[in-house]
């Protein structure tokens, strides 16, 4: 009696078993091979540092003529330098007066591109801005016409 009933418990079992696998994946497809790699229904792209940006009521263009000095000088030469892919800066309405105006966007090739990224990047911000006090007395300007609302790190994905 106790030998049929756990014999009918694994047979219900491995029927599930093969019912759930038979609709989740087809014989055809070639993510269902151990060898073919991961089943996930994207494939993983380069990694974007995202700032979400407020300017103060007025001051969008200030910002923006501040970004076109420093900003775009250094995310130039890290371009050039390999250190990022591209840059973007994107520019629009705020949904509500706690939103962010504008997005500054850093591509980097993955994840490992992070690695060491201040050892990198802090040179380049040395000879294009100058030492810490200009670095810093540019940070303190850009405070009065700003806020920075938050930082994402975010990997691009491409469906399947």
């Amino acid at each position: 009696m106790m030998n049929t009933k756990t014999l009918t418990i694994a047979a219900l079992s491995l029927g599930l078993t093969g019912l759930c696998s038979a609709q989740t994946s087809s014989p055809s497809s070639p993510s269902t091979t151990a060898a073919s790699g991961s089943m996930s229904p994207y494939t993983e792209g380069p990694v974007w540092e995202i700032t979400m940006v407020r300017t103060k009521a007025g001051m969008s263009d200030d910002y923006l003529k501040n970004l076109a000095n420093a900003y775009k000088a250094t995310s130039e030469e890290e371009k050039k330098q390999g250190i990022i892919m591209d840059y973007k800066i994107l520019i629009g309405d705020a949904a509500s007066r706690d939103d962010f105006n504008i997005l500054l966007m850093a591509e980097y090739k993955n994840m490992a591109a992070l690695d060491g990224l201040r050892e990198k990047t802090d040179p380049i911000a040395r000879k294009l801005i100058g030492g810490e006090e200009q670095i810093r007395q540019g940070a303190i300007k850009r405070m009065e016409i700003r806020d920075i609302l938050g930082i994402k790190t975010m990997r691009e994905i491409t469906l399947k």
